[in-house]
C-alpha cells in the first residue's frame, strides 16, 4: 500500500509539472507572439505595411529574448509588400497621406531655413522605396525619383502613384535604362541632378540613394549636421590602386547577354587616352553628399563636360566622377588634391559593411551577405545608430524586417525629441 500511494503521488506530480510547463508555454506564445502584425485600422479603416509585435527598444538595448523573437520571425517565410499594396493606397491621395503620417510632419525653423534635394535611383521594391522616402520625408524638401526603364510595370505604376500624391515628388524627366557598372547609373543621377536644379525649391545640398538605403539621421539631425560642413562636400574620394587604375586605362564596351535587356560591360584590350585637362584621378564611391553651388558648378563647366564624355567608356565611372571633381582646384566645397584620402569610414554618407573587413573593422554581419555586402540584421541596429554615419546600405524586408522597422521607429522617437526642444509647426506634406 505504501508503495501504491508512492507512485500515486509520484504520477500527480509528474502531471503537475507537466501541466505547469505547458501553461508556461502558453504564457509566453501569448505574450511573445511573433507573427505579423497589421498597424490597427484607421478611421477609413485602411490598412499599410506589414509590422511585427517587438520591441524595439528591447532589441536596441541586445536583450536576448527580444533579439530570439527577430530571429524567429526571420526564419518564418516573410512575404515583402507587393507592388500592388503601395499602388492601392495612393489611389486615394488623402487616405494614403493620413495612412503613412505625411500630414504629420513637423518642423523647425532651422529646418524651414535648410531645404534638402534627394535623387534616387530605384528599379524594384516599391513599399521599401516608400518607406524610406517617409523616412527622410520633410515638407520642405524636394525628391526626385529616377526608375530604371527596365523597371516592372507594377512598379513604374506604384512609383507614378507616389509622385501624385506628394507634391514634393516627381519623377526625373530623361530616365535611363540602367546597365550594371556602365554610364547609365552615374547618367541616372545626373538627369536628377539637372531636374532638381530647375525646382522652384532652393535646397542647400543634395543626397543621392538608392532602393536598399536607410537613414540613421532624422531631417533635424542632418540639417544640424550639413550646416557645421559650411558648403563643403562629404564623399568617400581617395587615390586609385593599381587595380582601379584598370577601370579607366582601358576602353569598355557594353554588350549584349542573351536580350536587350541583359547587357555586361566588358574589357578589352584598347587604351584609353589621358583624362582631359589634366585631370588627376580619384576615386570612391557613386554615393555622395553635394552642396548646391558644387552642383550649379558642374551643370555648367566644361571642363566636366570633357570629363563627363571621356568616362563614358570606363568601367564604373560613378565610383570615380565624383571622387575625382571634387578634388578639382577652384570647384566650390573643394577637397585640397594635398588631403589625405578620404574613405568611406571617414565619410559619413553612406556606411557599407564588407564581408573581409568584418572582426577588423566593424562586427560580423548578423544578416546575410550578398556579393561581400552585409544586409543587416536587426542585432545591428545600436551599432548602426551609433557608429556616426548618416545612412547605411543594404536593408532587405526578405532578409530582416525587423532592423527596417526598429530604425522607423527609433527616428520618429529621436525627431520628436529633437523637435520638441525647438518652435515647431505642423503641415500636410
Amino acid at each position: 500500500m505504501r508503495c501504491s500511494f508512492l507512485r500515486l503521488r509520484r504520477k500527480q506530480y509528474v502531471l503537475s509539472l507537466v501541466l505547469l510547463l505547458t501553461l508556461c508555454v502558453l504564457l509566453f506564445m501569448q505574450n511573445y507572439s511573433v507573427g505579423p502584425l497589421l498597424p490597427s485600422a484607421l478611421p477609413d479603416d485602411i490598412q499599410t505595411f506589414r509590422t511585427y509585435n517587438i520591441d524595439c527598444s528591447a532589441i536596441y538595448d541586445m536583450y536576448p529574448v527580444e533579439v530570439g523573437k527577430s530571429l524567429i520571425i526571420r526564419r518564418k517565410q516573410n512575404v515583402e509588400d507587393t507592388d500592388e499594396r503601395l499602388i492601392n493606397l495612393t489611389i486615394n491621395c488623402s487616405l494614403f497621406i493620413k495612412s503613412r503620417g505625411y500630414d504629420k510632419v513637423c518642423l523647425t525653423e532651422e529646418e524651414k531655413d535648410f531645404p534638402l534635394a534627394y535623387s534616387l535611383v530605384v528599379h524594384k521594391s516599391a513599399v521599401m522605396v516608400e518607406r524610406l522616402i517617409r523616412a527622410v520625408y520633410s515638407p520642405n524638401n524636394i525628391y526626385c525619383i529616377h526608375y530604371d526603364q527596365k523597371s516592372s510595370a507594377q512598379f513604374i505604376a506604384a512609383m507614378d502613384g507616389l509622385a501624385q500624391c506628394l507634391p514634393n515628388v516627381f519623377i526625373a524627366s530623361k530616365r535611363e535604362t540602367v546597365y550594371y557598372a556602365s554610364i547609365t547609373r552615374l547618367k541616372a543621377d545626373l538627369n536628377c541632378l539637372s531636374d532638381l536644379l530647375e525646382s522652384k525649391v532652393q535646397w542647400k545640398y543634395v543626397i543621392n540613394l538608392c532602393g536598399q538605403d536607410f537613414p540613421l539621421r532624422t531631417n533635424i539631425e542632418l540639417v544640424s549636421e550639413l550646416k557645421k560642413l559650411n558648403g563643403k562636400n562629404m564623399l568617400e574620394t581617395t587615390r586609385p590602386s593599381e587595380q582601379k587604375k584598370g577601370r579607366f586605362t582601358f576602353h569598355y564596351e557594353l554588350k549584349d547577354v542573351n536580350s536587350a535587356f541583359k547587357k555586361t560591360l566588358q574589357k578589352t584590350e584598347q587604351l584609353k587616352t589621358l583624362p582631359p585637362h589634366g585631370i588627376e584621378m580619384f576615386v570612391g564611391s557613386a554615393y555622395f553628399v553635394l552642396s548646391r553651388d558644387f552642383i550649379v558648378h558642374v551643370d555648367s563647366s566644361v571642363v566636366v563636360k570633357d570629363f563627363l564624355a571621356w568616362s563614358e567608356d570606363t568601367y564604373s565611372p560613378d565610383e570615380h566622377f565624383w571622387a575625382t571633381l571634387v578634388r578639382l582646384p577652384g570647384v566650390p566645397g573643394e577637397v585640397p588634391r594635398s588631403q589625405p584620402d578620404i574613405t568611406d569610414l571617414k565619410s559619413k554618407t553612406k556606411l557599407v559593411k564588407w564581408h573581409y573587413l568584418e572582426e577588423k573593422l566593424y562586427p560580423p554581419c548578423t544578416g546575410q551577405h550578398v556579393r561581400s555586402v552585409c544586409i543587416y540584421g536587426a542585432a545591428e541596429m545600436r551599432w548602426l545608430l551609433n557608429y556616426g554615419h548618416w545612412f547605411a546600405n543594404k536593408f532587405d524586408p526578405k532578409v530582416d524586417p525587423i532592423i527596417i522597422q526598429c530604425l522607423e521607429e527609433k527616428l520618429k522617437e529621436r525627431q520628436k525629441l529633437f523637435q520638441s526642444a525647438a518652435s515647431t509647426t505642423c503641415r500636410k506634406g
